[in-house]
Parts: C-alpha cells; structure tokens; sequence
C-alpha cells in the first residue's frame, strides 16, 4: 500500500491544489475527470506503441533520452490541442489545470505498469517515480498548453506557429530530466523542488492575465453593446457592413445577423459576469431568461445559415473564446 501510495498520490495531489487555486473555477470536475481519462488513453497508446516495437520499461538510454521524450510529450500535447481547437480550454488557467490532468492520467497509467510488473521492488523506485516521473509528465504539459493556449491567441490562423513551440519546450525539458547524470532520488527531488514552483509561477501568472482580459474586454463588449443598440448604429461600420450584406441576402436574414450580433455580445458580457463573480467566491446560476437567449441563438444561427454565418466573421469583436463562453453558459444552464 504504501508503493502504491508513493506512486500515485502525489500527481493526484498537486492536481487537486490546482484546481482549488483556479479561483475562476473554470474547469468542472468532469472536465478534469475527462482530461484525466484522456491522458490514460494517451499513456495506452504509448505502452502499445513500446510492445509493438518490441521495447520494454527498461530500454537503452537512447529510447528513454531521446525517443520517448518525442513520442510521451507528442500524445499528451496531441489531447491539449484538441481541447483547445475544440474551445474547451479558452483561458490560460483551464489549460494549466486541464494540461496537469492529462499529464496525471498518463502518469498513473504508467506507473500502475510500473506496479504491476515491478510490485516488488524497493520503495526509492516508488518514490522516484511518484515524486519525479509523475509530476515530471504533469508538469510539461502544463507548460506545453499554457504556451499553446497563449501563442493560439496571438497567432489563431497559424497552429504551427501557436503549438510546435511548446511541444518543443516539453520535449526538451523531458529529455533533459532523463539526460541529467544525477541518481535517481537525486532527480526526483529535484522535480519535485524545481518543477512544481514553475508551474505554480506560470499558473500564478496566468490567473492575473486571465483576470485583465477579462475586465477589458467587459469593458469593450459593453461599449460594442452600447453602440449596437444606438440610433447610430447605422453610421457605424458594423451598421455599413450590414447595409452591405443586404445586396447579397435578404432583408429577413440581415435582420436576423443584426439580432445575432447583439445577442452574441449580451451573452458575452453575462458569461464574463460569471466568471468575475466566481472569483469574487459568488456563483450566478442560470435563470429563464438565459435559457431563452441561449434557445434564441440556436434559432438564429439556423435561420442565417452557415454562408450567412462566414459572412458574419469580419464582425467578429470578441475572439475565440466565445465557444468558451458559451460552454460556460451551458453549464450554468444545466445547473438550474
């Protein structure tokens, strides 16, 4: 019991603080059970992948310095980047969280084999793996998504560009913990002093960054609002671009892509609402009314059709993170 302990326990634990630090509560426990289920799939393959090449757990420095780092650190970003082309992880702290749970899931995996063929074995091996291994794999894809999820905002047209710098970075630094010539307890605690900090450091960050995109762009989603539903709307760009459109769809439809608009951006003030107050330690819950908004939109988006829809784009005035939005307000919906 106590093996198992040391080899299982300590990646769960440092996931459960993140989760109690993400003050914005972002990610529902079914996300990170989700997330968690992902990483061991991910660590399935892997094991899979190392039997079909006729490897075993104990390969030549060469598999475990080069090869493996490539191909551990590739599966596990595989399902981070999903989460975030899929919009399920819109926000520098849901892909910290999310990103350390898929890092856990392989790990426990990893480390069950590890029972499972070494239950013998003495406890260092436990504890090396436990302490180091474990949140060695929790921690580079912690990295890994916090700069994916970054870059994806600043270049959202170019994936190469927003996801193959934090690959990188997590390879390297995988193949840097094997490289290192130091014994195993050695390595462990260094780890376990070095990495966890990082990634608290990053996390730390990522929650004030978090907090600042989001009063700013309440502000400017406010002020978008506000002249969308002025009698000079007509005057304006997005009034111009619609009396545009009205050349290439009919009167009904433009009507309906000027009813989007603005529902588009009351949902967005109201889920950036939410998320203030849920670091302000409150929880607003879903009512009628946004049951009926959330309706209104499917209906709309329906009506104008997906020409409509790409037709829409050049008025887009918040950013990806509106399917973050959404599924945000999806969830206070099944809450009520």
């Amino acid at each position: 019991m106590l093996s198992v302990a040391l080899a299982l326990l300590p990646v769960v634990g440092f996931l459960a603080v993140l989760f109690m630090m993400d003050s914005f509560k972002l990610v529902p426990i079914r996300a990170i059970l989700a997330a968690l289920a992902a990483g061991s799939v991910a660590a399935l393959i892997s094991l899979w992948l190392w039997s079909a090449l006729g490897l075993d757990l104990q390969s030549g420095d060469t598999i475990s310095r080069y090869l493996a780092p490539v191909v551990e650190e590739t599966l596990k970003a595989g399902v981070v980047v999903f989460l975030i082309v899929r919009g399920r992880a819109g926000f520098l702290v849901d892909a910290a969280v999310q990103g350390f749970a898929v890092g856990a899931g392989f790990a426990l995996v990893e480390n069950v084999t590890y029972l499972h063929a070494f239950g013998v074995a003495p406890l260092t091996l436990w504890l090396v793996r436990g302490l180091g291994t474990a949140m060695l794999h929790g921690g580079t894809t912690t990295i890994f998504a916090i700069l994916a999820r970054g870059l994806a905002d600043r270049y959202p047209r170019r994936p190469h560009v927003a996801f193959l710098p934090g690959l990188a970075a997590a390879i390297v630094i995988h193949s840097g913990f094997n490289h290192l010539p130091l014994p195993p307890i050695v390595l462990a605690a260094v780890v376990m002093l070095v990495l966890p900090l990082i990634v608290l450091f990053v996390f730390d960050r990522s929650e004030r960054v978090t907090l600042e995109w989001m009063g700013a762009g309440m502000d400017l989603d406010i002020e978008v609002l506000q002249l969308v539903a002025s009698e000079h709307f007509t005057l304006t760009r997005f009034g111009q671009y619609l009396q545009e459109l009205r050349l290439r769809f009919p009167g009904i439809v433009v009507a309906d892509m000027y009813c989007l608009l603005r529902l588009e951006l009351e949902l967005s003030v109201h889920a950036r609402a939410m998320i203030m107050a849920r670091e302000a330690g409150l929880e607003l819950a879903g009512d009628e009314e946004l049951d009926a908004s959330l309706d209104e939109r499917q209906y709309l988006q329906r009506s104008i059709g997906k020409v409509g829809l790409l037709a829409l784009r050049p008025l887009q005035v918040t950013s990806d993170r509106d399917r973050c939005h959404r599924q945000l307000l999806a969830q206070s919906r099944k809450r009520t």
